[in-house]
């Protein structure tokens, strides 16, 4: 044994048993998460229950969304009847019962002794809507033009409520794109005339252009206006007549219903092809209701771009920085103190960072190019105020000392020998550099890009300050001049899981998008940093043969 502990093997074990664990942790909270997050899009079955609460029969309808044991003492402490019930815990189901404008709380807990009869009734509607949440409940009418058509089929349902949404779809995009571009045309104009104003350059001649242009502009407006309003009343043509758990006939719009599912009629095919839809939809339509329901492309988006906008500030200063350091500095007492500052930077917490972001950079930088670039625009912030632009620049200063360091690694890693051939074969110090010491350096660089993208794109609290916030109604990227808009705010995928995890005003619905969200951005940050290994082992084999 004494010779075993000597021979340094307990250590070896050791060391691979903590790996092991580490790994097993890590992809197991990530299989929970999976899970967690992926199963909110599965069908779930609708449950009718007989309860019985004080006295008081009751009809409930909704899905089971979760279900704990509580112990039978602690509910006689509350004033609960229990009914004589004898176990020494009773179990508790949490039911989403949907339809809020008419039910206190779209979620309600029921005690298993207070339930008569449970069953899962056959032709029990879903229906998704854009406002208001989920209605549950059994069809009974549908209102087509004017029409009532008694116990109409699934198919019916379906085709009345595809042409609502391809109405509002199409009046979204209307009011998105046409409509939205004379709005930011006429708000150019305001500014372009109030510059010429402040310049004392107003001519009557630009005066007259700008109300010609403007005059067109309206006149198109209201053309697209009246399109607009026509498409939103053939949308509020039809209805559905629902009856709800408390046996009430409820006329709900079709113009707020996105989607309809029977999941207790469904087999585990159209279960499987469902929860595909719902998954793509999550990933690709905009939040409603506070963010507690719709999808995330947004925050998708912004969470990219953002990162990528980051990616292009931060690789060249790290990099020039790097070269500096290593190929050009002396190795004095002021390069020591470099050094220590820029490893200690990378400690700093990241709140501070962000605390730097919106004072240096919005309030200081941004104030003084709105003074000096618009003050067309004033009293109103053009880049004085958080934006995308003011987020890539401080996650680039939070993750400089990453890839300053990577870059410093790889380049102490290449033989000097290389850089004396190359000086002795005629070549200067700078192309030395540009086309032996970087290129046979890049798998390096990508490396600490690499750390820096997985960084940055879980980072939350200093985007906070200065770019990130709950919604945003235009993306950062559109078709209008000049389409890549820097200074605008834009959404997160690390900041809606806080709003939707923290700040919901609906905690039991929310609570399944955290999860969701949380997968969705560990998958975003894999994808990235898969992507930027596969350029960097592209790299590595393409500058290989300089290494030889």
């Amino acid at each position: 044994m004494k010779s075993w502990f000597k021979s340094g093997s307990p250590w070896i074990w050791m060391t691979a048993g903590a790996v092991s664990i580490s790994l097993i942790s890590v992809i197991g909270l990530l299989l929970l998460i999976a899970w967690r997050g992926l199963s909110f899009f599965w069908p779930s079955a609708i449950h009718q229950f007989d309860v019985q609460q004080n006295g008081q029969n009751a009809v409930v309808i909704g899905e089971v969304y979760d279900r704990e044991y509580v112990p039978t003492t602690r509910l006689i402490q509350a004033g609960v009847d229990t009914k004589g019930f004898k176990g020494e815990e009773i179990e508790r189901l949490l039911i989403k019962t949907g339809n809020r404008e008419y039910v206190d709380l779209d979620f309600r807990w029921i005690l298993r002794t207070d339930i008569q009869t449970q069953t899962k009734p056959s032709g029990v509607a879903v229906f998704e809507r854009s406002k208001n949440g989920n209605f549950y409940g059994f069809v009974s009418q549908i209102i087509e033009d004017g029409k009532t058509i008694d116990n109409p089929s699934n198919e019916q349902l379906e085709e009345l409520i595809e042409r609502a949404v391809n109405f509002n779809e199409e009046a979204l995009d209307l009011q998105n794109g046409p409509i939205g571009s004379i709005n930011y045309r006429l708000e150019r104009i305001r500014l372009e005339e109030r510059a010429l104003e402040l310049k004392e350059k107003l001519t009557p001649e630009d005066s007259a252009a700008f109300n010609q242009e403007r005059k067109e502009l309206k006149a198109n407006y209201l053309e697209l206006e009246k399109e607009l309003f026509n498409l939103r009343k053939l949308a509020e043509r039809d209805f559905v007549i629902v009856k709800d758990m408390r046996g009430e006939q409820v006329r709900i719009p079709l113009s707020q219903v996105l989607d309809v599912t029977f999941p207790n009629d469904m087999s585990f095919i159209t279960k499987a092809g469902r929860f595909l839809i719902q998954v793509s939809k999550f990933i690709t339509d905009d939040p409603r209701e506070a963010n507690t329901e719709g999808g995330v492309f947004p925050a998708i988006f912004g969470t990219v771009f953002m990162v990528m906008l980051m990616a292009v500030i931060v690789t060249p200063f790290g990099v020039i920085a790097a070269i500096y350091l290593h190929e050009y500095a002396a190795k004095n007492a002021v390069t020591k103190v470099i050094r220590i500052a820029v490893i200690n930077l990378a400690g700093v917490p990241s709140i501070v960072y962000g605390v730097f972001g919106l004072g240096f950079f919005v309030y200081m930088l941004g104030g003084s190019i709105d003074e000096l670039f618009y003050p067309e625009a004033s009293p109103s912030p053009t880049f004085g105020t958080p934006g995308v632009i003011w987020s890539a620049l401080t996650l680039a200063i939070l993750t400089l000392p990453v890839v300053i360091v990577s870059t410093e690694e790889g380049l102490s890693r290449i033989p000097s020998s290389i850089r004396q051939g190359s000086l002795a074969l005629g070549a200067t110090k700078a192309e030395t550099l540009w086309r032996i010491i970087i290129p046979m350096a890049s798998p390096a660089i990508m490396t600490g890009l690499i750390l820096a993208v997985a960084r940055a794109a879980g980072e939350v609290a200093p985007l906070m300050l200065v770019g990130v916030v709950k919604m945003a109604p235009t993306l950062p990227l559109d078709g209008n001049f000049p389409f890549i808009h820097l200074d605008r705010k834009f959404m997160h995928l690390g900041f809606h899981i806080y709003d939707v995890g923290f700040q919901s005003p609906n905690v039991e619905a929310a609570r399944p998008l955290v999860y969701a969200t949380a997968f969705l951005l560990v998958s975003v940050i894999v994808a990235l940093n898969i992507t930027a290994i596969g350029i960097r082992n592209h790299l590595r084999e393409k500058f290989k043969s300089l290494e030889h």
